[in-house]
């Protein structure tokens, strides 16, 4: 989300502004914050993604949702748009004739970006973590081959693992498909970061 909320409107202000806007926005207790744009590497990823979902899932009770797909958290409020949303059986909406905001996932992917990065791992994971019907939570690193899966138990706690390097794969148990690392990450060129205190030390030497 941006640092600059529009100032204080209703869900239903939100959902008829967002119907008419080409620029997608986080709604959350009374204000909506415009979301930014992706990188190439985010691009890429989610191509590979939504390509693998379509093979995993193509004939099975399973429906994939790409970015451009609303979820609704209902017990906190929360509008907002996770990169995938995979829904087992019937897609229940907060609108059933407007058929454009989701209210029950089943898994939900997240490809992570240095800017929401923090927020996606903590707060937007305690929104999502209330959702009853939400078994899988999958974090996708955009700068190294590395990825999180985060998979409630029967006590509501999650389990975290993960898969690391282009010879891992990792399963979603949810959906019964596999995520290899090398065909998510497939066509993708990492660009090298810098540590923000590797920046203040160059400034200070000079």
């Amino acid at each position: 989300m941006t640092a600059r909320p529009i100032p204080h409107i209703t869900e239903e202000e939100y959902l008829q502004r967002e119907r008419a806007s080409i620029i997608k926005h986080e709604y959350y207790a009374g204000h909506s914050y415009a979301m930014a744009g992706a990188s190439e590497q985010h691009n890429l990823i989610a191509m590979n993604v939504a390509a693998l979902l379509r093979i995993h899932l193509r004939g099975s009770s399973f429906r994939a949702y790409p970015s451009d797909m609303c979820l609704k958290v209902v017990t906190t409020g929360l509008n907002t748009y996770p990169a995938f949303t995979v829904v087992c059986g019937s897609s229940q909406f907060v609108n059933p004739e407007k058929r454009d905001t989701l209210i029950n996932p089943t898994v939900i992917i997240e490809i992570l970006s240095p800017s929401i990065e923090s927020y996606d791992r903590g707060v937007k994971f305690q929104h999502y973590r209330t959702i009853e019907t939400l078994r899988e939570y999958i974090l996708i690193s955009q700068d190294k081959y590395y990825i999180e899966r985060y998979i409630r138990q029967e006590n509501n706690e999650w389990i975290l693992s993960d898969a690391v390097g282009i010879e891992a794969t990792l399963p979603i148990i949810a959906i019964q498909a596999n995520m290899p690392l090398a065909e998510i990450y497939e066509q993708v060129t990492f660009v090298p970061t810098v540590p923000p205190l590797c920046h203040a030390r160059v400034e200070d030497d000079r």
